[in-house]
């Protein structure tokens, strides 16, 4: 589902900007575990949380929902 689809790229943008969990959580003011459950697929971010993690990122938010091929 879209679940998995917007948590893996969460973690591979965030991987490739060399952020932890942790400091992610730290820069949109949530708690860690909450982005470890947006990644896994287990729970949406808002629309807000998304636009928020995509300017941290320096993507488009529309990128969260590319499907890898």
């Amino acid at each position: 589902g879209w679940e998995s689809v917007i948590g893996e790229n969460l973690r591979r943008f965030r991987k490739a900007r060399g952020l932890t969990q942790e400091g992610l959580a730290a820069e949109v003011d949530l708690d860690v575990r909450q982005i470890g459950r947006i990644e896994r697929g287990q729970s949406y971010p808002s629309v807000g949380l998304l636009v928020q993690m995509a300017e941290l990122l320096d993507i488009e938010p529309g990128r969260f929902f590319e499907r890898s091929i």
